[in-house]
């Protein structure tokens, strides 16, 4: 009984000291001014220099992987292996969306740094996700059906005058025989197997050119940030998580560059433009460093709009436009081996990119 004072004195003392300690402790956490102990500008321009040279190799390697199929016959469409590739690498797209980019929104548009009305009052960056995939969803099929409709435009005009050339000085009923030995007519609405395989190849222009238009977002936000931190311990575990997923995107933008089957000019210049996109957000983020503060509630906004933006962009189309067409593909259906494959490939794509969370 004796010694039972001292301690709940020393209780209440420790208590006090924690309930007077409590607010200093979350006020500095929530400080919205950077630390300048942890930076060395000079170590981190260092850096800095190292990762546009790391990152620009690695995105330009990966992209160009299944642009050399001719070369390569092991990385064709066609093949087993791309489809083990391709599922491997949605999976990094798909982490990228949900791990890495998402999160980084959400701590942006949650920040102390912004005022409470209206950033605190309301998810914006689950919203701003949500509605980039609705927009990515509509802007897909609208393109779908707008190069549809010029493709079967222009395909009756092509059999007429095959036809005209054919049956020159003869009478119309000629005209109508050929079209009839042929199999269709001008208001048939059933496509032929050159039709199909022509709307297959227009998908996959249209997923290429928006899954290069959702990686440039974050790309360019992500290149940005890294250029404008004078933190060598934030930069040194970005050079190596940003080259892997460089990499690894690259060869899942390749990939659906190379089913698109576009011309050799342009498919260089999709790979250039995506090699190119993040080292040179970083060079912007080394010419703005000296006003750019990542702290500041315009910095804040952008970026988490922005990250919110492409995260739904990248989930949208890794789900809907990759893994779902390749999965739902008869050739993987009809084959077990290939289906385990393309299953354990996808899970090892997205739990790398997810365990580079920890770094980056």
């Amino acid at each position: 009984m004796k010694n039972s004072k001292p301690i709940s004195l020393n209780t209440s003392k420790i208590t006090s000291f924690l309930i007077i300690l409590l607010p200093t402790i979350v006020s500095a956490a929530c400080t919205c001014e950077t630390e300048s102990s942890k930076q060395n500008k000079t170590e981190a321009f260092k850096y800095k220099l190292g990762a546009i040279a790391s990152i620009l190799i690695a995105g330009a390697i990966g992209v160009s992987l299944p642009l050399m199929s001719k070369k390569i016959p092991a990385l064709r469409p066609e093949n087993e292996l791309f489809f083990m590739i391709k599922a491997f690498a949605a999976g990094v797209i798909l982490a990228t969306g949900f791990v890495h980019i998402l999160p980084d929104a959400f701590n942006s548009l949650t920040s102390p740094c912004l005022s409470q009305n209206p950033w605190g009052n309301f998810p914006f960056s689950g919203f701003v996700a949500m509605m980039s995939a609705i927009g990515t969803l509509m802007l897909d099929s609208f393109a779908t059906w707008y190069y549809k409709r010029v493709h079967f435009r222009k395909g009756p005009q092509v059999d007429a005058e095959d036809d005209e050339e054919g049956t020159s000085g003869h009478a119309g009923h000629v005209h109508v025989h050929t079209h009839a030995t042929h199999g269709h007519a001008h208001g048939s609405a059933i496509p032929s197997h050159d039709d199909a395989a022509s709307l297959d190849l227009i998908r996959h222009r249209i997923i290429s050119q928006v899954l290069e238009l959702g990686i440039v977002v974050h790309s360019v936000i992500i290149g940005v940030s890294l250029g404008a931190s004078q933190r060598p311990d934030t930069i040194r575990p970005l050079l190596a998580a940003l080259s892997f997923h460089q990499f690894f995107e690259g060869m899942g933008l390749g990939g659906c560059i190379s089913q698109a089957e576009f011309r050799f000019k342009s498919s260089v210049i999709m790979a250039v433009f995506f090699s190119l996109t993040t080292p040179a957000g970083i060079l912007v983020g080394i010419g703005v460093s000296r006003i750019y503060s990542e702290n500041s509630p315009t910095a804040l906004v952008v970026e988490g709009i922005f990250n919110s933006a492409s995260a739904g962009i990248l989930i949208y189309m890794a789900l809907v436009d990759i893994l779902a067409a390749d999965f739902m593909n008869p050739r993987l259906q009809s084959n077990g081996r290939l289906r385990l494959g393309a299953n354990v490939s996808l899970l090892l794509g997205a739990g790398c990119m997810s365990f580079l969370a920890k770094w980056a």
